[in-house]
């Protein structure tokens, strides 16, 4: 299933998902004395997600995120160096998912079926943040697995009780091309003499809608605390799909944040 990881420094851009983080993962600023300075945060926890998109059980696994929240080079700004710091008004951001490979021996209810290869999405999106609430929207387009695009929808309402617990909630959506549904929830002919299951070809559109809680707490300027539950339901030709055991999806993750801020 779908897991949020950054592989290099060099994704932090990217490595930062549409949904809204800046408000509940603050961190320490330890700015430089002056020119260019990069702050970013740095997150690793735990999660449960479903072990295949439809799958019936959930496995556990790392979670691992980064996040740029500063920098500044010379005429090229981004952020704030503030721990406190929430953006407002319109933004662009980048998008990155990871889907790992679906095989057979993920669950026997896969078996007959052909293997899918784990697929890195990359992408950009656009939000508008408010202090209450934040608008978003991403498209990406997987560079290995699926190779087409996804794009997804969401928004989120905030209250912070203190200074330092942030609360958040809101609707999710996710939608795909007629490829990227075939890849998930379709069955080939081929499939379907050696599964057993019925040939299957699904459109794409929406794929599953859902929604998010979530909930950060600042620990101090360089340490917090981050947790998130999502339900998700698959709909349409995804929801209908002979691979699908269950279309309620429900996934969680915990994890510490840890921000890290270099003067130059």
């Amino acid at each position: 299933m779908s897991k949020t990881i950054a592989f290099a420094a060099a994704l932090l851009a990217l490595a930062a998902p549409a949904a809204a983080q800046d408000a509940a993962r603050t961190g320490p600023s330890t700015q430089g004395t002056g020119g260019p300075a990069l702050g970013f945060t740095l997150r690793g926890g735990v999660q449960s997600t479903p072990k295949y998109f439809g799958a019936e059980s959930n496995e556990v696994g790392p979670d691992l995120g980064a996040e740029l929240n500063y920098l500044n080079l010379g005429p090229l700004s981004f952020g704030d160096p503030d721990p406190l710091y929430r953006p407002e008004g319109f933004g662009v951001t980048g998008s990155f998912r990871f889907v790992d490979e679906r095989s057979a021996s993920d669950d026997a209810a896969l078996a007959g079926l052909d293997e899918v290869d784990s697929a890195i999405e990359l992408g950009a999106g656009v939000r508008y943040a408010a202090p209450s609430y934040e608008v978003f929207g991403a498209v990406r387009y997987g560079v290995t697995g699926h190779e087409t695009f996804v794009g997804e929808l969401g928004a989120d309402v905030f209250s912070r009780p203190t200074d330092r617990l942030t609360l958040r909630a809101g609707p999710r959506a996710l939608f795909g091309t007629d490829d990227y549904a075939d890849t998930y929830f379709g069955v080939t002919p081929a499939e379907s003499a050696t599964s057993g299951l019925a040939t299957y070809d699904p459109s794409g559109g929406l794929i599953s809608a859902g929604v998010e809680l979530g909930a950060g707490y600042r620990l101090s300027d360089s340490w917090g605390v981050d947790a998130t539950v999502r339900y998700d339901v698959l709909t349409g030709d995804a929801g209908d799909s002979p691979v699908v055991l269950d279309q309620d999806q429900v996934s969680a993750s915990i994890g510490v944040t840890r921000r890290f801020t270099f003067g130059f």
